[in-house]
């Protein structure tokens, strides 16, 4: 601004260009003329304060003057003031006080090592760096902000410590890294900030910080600053065995919740973290589930999002507590024998103007071209995998939850979406070879679960993969995506849509229940019902169910037989496990008083004892991906709707026969691979869980004779709409 009079001030008139830019709020560098400098022999200091009437030193007598036609206050320092740092006292237009050190006294604070690497893509703690962090300088306390915003032409840092006003703390560009910087002198842990940004348009935006540890309550999208956390972790014994163990011939029976929606307090309000975990996990070891899934707890804006639409990437949300309560809550898990799993979602964000869209003006996490950057029926955009800081962002956000939370997992949600450059898409751009796979992202994917498996040994990615992409479990040298296991959906899918039939016309549609096992080692599978089948009109589990009130639970009970006896890991959403009778509505919580009603108990009771069965019998979960630990022994009695099959290892062996009929089935003989006794250890009949308790007694003795391939046969009686397991006992 050419009406800026600097002529009988020390300033030199080459400053004249930045001091324009600063007063036009359109400045890269205000370092660059803000702060002290030399000239001539003399130290002066140059300082923006809009709104102010004077300005002083502090401890020196020393009086800004104030440059005509702006707002920029000069002085020159007396020669026996060496100090870097300096106090400054504003008197305000309005009469109040403020004194601080000049944040332009100071020096970047990002190092240039830890720009490359984040320039790179490969700076996993790149959340330690970016984002708001307390920092003691020349033993000065405040906070460094940093963010990414190369396209910006002007950022500034606004919060409780400045009263929100985008002229008094200007950030410094780091030149060629799209960073942004300053340290904030007198910025304490707990203030809310955002970020002010100012496009190349001239146009402004007020952005939360994506690297932001802490966020506001919803609706309010501040973030706010987050100190070093003292919690002192107490499950090394539960991160010894993890690193340990190998998760392919362990267990695995996960939980999955919504913890806004699995309890509540009286007056409907979330529960904190801590305490719900406290009665969470008694009934999670009741059930005998080994892990728990959490649906997102990353920040997000819309409960009714369910947390797949976040906008906090390294923040644990605030429905349920800080940051070290969410510690807690997976430290106690720990100490009890409890893992978890963290829904995570990098294939899209939403377009809250608060968020990551056009965070500096531009395209800049998304694709500007919407055929690549748009899931227009989401009504969310694209992650830009092959650009190295986005990339960066993701697998640092990986990395936090893993490294400060002891998180066990990540389950990935939506791969198919990020595999396929047309997925849900009518108008899409093709690969450079011409082809419909999303290069970048696979080798985001690849990358991700490499650096994951490397630097938490025992943790698991699990994908939610919907498609027949080849290879999705198996290892990156290999060729493969690296995930350590994979959703089967297309076992979920045959499998309720067999047992929602009227059982009738069941034994027309067997191969639905057979044709699993033709691929069901091609990959590391979890068998789910998750809440994505029990919303959106789909009914809950128990309302599936065809028939009357008895057959629906019984038909369930007999699904869940047949869930935990056949190959793959375990996922059950929560309600499921009692028969909940209602879709899933995320602003209340479960219907547990239906536990007073037998037949749910029932449900429950069962479920607790074919879980507890799998997680206590290797036949059921030691070979879970080979067929080494699976045999059918009769896959083709489509006629009675009955499928049996035999578990194994080493010596131990169980048989399992399901009858999906309403039909008690008498005398049915059944070829056995091994002569002697066998015990029936689960009836879902039994009156025990609400059947009509139709059975075996006990021990049941082989007879000679050849019998479907087998030499030795068992002849039974299979309960109406139930599952039997039986365990081999010996041959005397």
């Amino acid at each position: 601004m050419s009406s800026i009079k600097i002529s009988k001030t020390p300033i030199p008139s080459d400053f004249k260009e930045g001091l324009s830019r600063v007063h036009e709020l359109r400045c890269h560098d205000p370092f660059s003329v803000l702060g002290k400098h030399q000239h001539k022999n003399k130290t002066f200091v140059v300082l923006f304060s809009p709104e102010t009437q004077k300005i002083e030193l502090e401890n020196e007598a020393t009086s800004f003057k104030k440059i005509e036609g702006s707002d920029f206050f000069w002085a020159v320092l007396k020669t026996k003031n060496n100090a870097s740092h300096y106090r400054v006292k504003y008197l305000y237009n309005n009469n109040s006080v403020y004194t601080s050190y000049d944040a332009y006294s100071f020096l970047p604070q990002l190092s240039e090592y830890d720009l490359h690497l984040f320039n790179e893509g490969k700076h996993w703690h790149a959340y330690r760096v970016l984002g708001g962090h307390p920092k003691i300088v020349d033993g000065i306390s405040g906070v460094v902000f940093a963010t990414w915003a190369p396209n910006a032409e002007r950022v500034s840092v606004i919060g409780d410590f400045n009263h929100w006003d985008g002229r008094k703390h200007m950030m410094r560009s780091r030149v060629g890294t799209g960073v942004w910087e300053i340290f904030v002198p007198g910025a304490t842990v707990g203030q809310h900030y955002k970020y002010e940004i100012r496009n190349s348009e001239g146009q402004l935006s007020v952005k939360s910080d994506p690297y932001a540890q802490g966020f506001e309550f919803r609706p309010s999208t501040a973030s706010y600053v987050v100190g070093e956390t003292d919690y002192q972790w107490q499950d090394k014994l539960w991160i010894k065995r993890r690193e340990e163990s190998n998760w392919l011939t362990q267990p695995m029976s996960t939980y999955e919740l919504h913890l806004g929606s699995w309890k509540r307090q009286n007056d409907n309000k979330f529960i904190n973290y801590r305490d719900i975990v406290v009665e969470l996990v008694p009934y999670i070891n009741e059930l005998g589930f080994t892990h728990i899934e959490l649906l997102p707890i990353t920040e997000h804006p819309l409960d009714a999002s369910w947390g797949y639409q976040t906008t906090g990437y390294f923040a644990p949300t605030r429905r349920f507590g800080n940051a070290d309560d969410f510690r807690f809550f997976v430290d106690y898990c720990h100490q009890h024998n409890v893992g978890v799993i963290l829904d995570w979602v990098p294939a899209h964000f939403p377009k809250d103007p608060h968020g990551l869209a056009r965070y500096d003006g531009t395209p800049l996490y998304e694709h500007e071209d919407p055929r690549q950057g748009e899931h227009r029926d989401w009504g969310t955009l694209i992650f830009n995998y092959g650009r190295n800081e986005v990339k960066n962002f993701l697998i640092s956000s990986a990395v936090y939850w893993l490294e400060e939370f002891h998180i066990d997992g990540l389950r990935v949600d939506a791969v198919a979406s990020m595999l396929y450059l047309d997925y849900s898409r009518e108008e899409w751009v093709p690969n450079k070879y011409g082809g419909r796979e999303n290069l970048e992202a696979i080798d985001f994917l690849k990358e991700l679960n490499t650096i994951t498996h490397e630097q938490f040994p025992g943790t698991v990615t699990l994908a939610e993969e919907s498609t027949d992409w080849p290879q999705v479990t198996r290892p990156v040298w290999l060729g493969g995506l690296g995930f350590s296991m994979k959703w089967n959906m297309g076992w979920m899918h045959d499998s309720l849509e067999y047992a929602s039939k009227d059982p009738i016309y069941r034994h027309y549609h067997h191969d639905l229940l057979t044709f699993g096992l033709l691929y069901a080692f091609t990959e590391n599978f979890i068998l789910p019902f998750s809440h994505d089948e029990v919303v959106h009109l789909k009914g809950s589990m128990l309302e599936k169910m065809p028939g009357d009130n008895w057959q629906k639970y019984a038909t369930l009970r007999l699904l869940y037989v047949y869930m935990f006896t056949y190959p793959g890991k375990k996922l059950l959403f929560m309600g499921s496990e009692f028969a909940e009778n209602e879709e899933w509505n995320q602003d209340k919580e479960l219907n547990w008083y239906l536990l007073k009603h037998p037949m749910h108990l029932g449900v429950k009771k069962l479920l607790a004892d074919v879980n507890h069965a799998y997680v206590n019998n290797k036949a059921l979960h030691y070979y879970e991906f080979e067929w080494k630990g699976f045999e059918w022994l009769d896959c083709h009695d489509a006629s009675q709707s009955v499928l049996s099959y035999q578990r194994k290892y080493n010596n131990t062996l169980l048989l399992v026969i399901l009858n999906f009929t309403p039909e008690p089935r008498l005398n049915y003989r059944l070829g056995t691979p091994q002569a002697g006794y066998y015990k029936e250890i689960i009836n879902s009949d039994s009156e025990f869980y609400g059947g009509s308790n139709v059975g075996n007694g006990g021990i049941i003795k082989t007879t000679e004779g050849k019998w479907m391939n087998f030499q030795h046969s068992l002849t039974l009686t299979l309960p109406p709409l139930a599952g039997l397991v039986l365990e081999y006992l010996d041959g005397s």
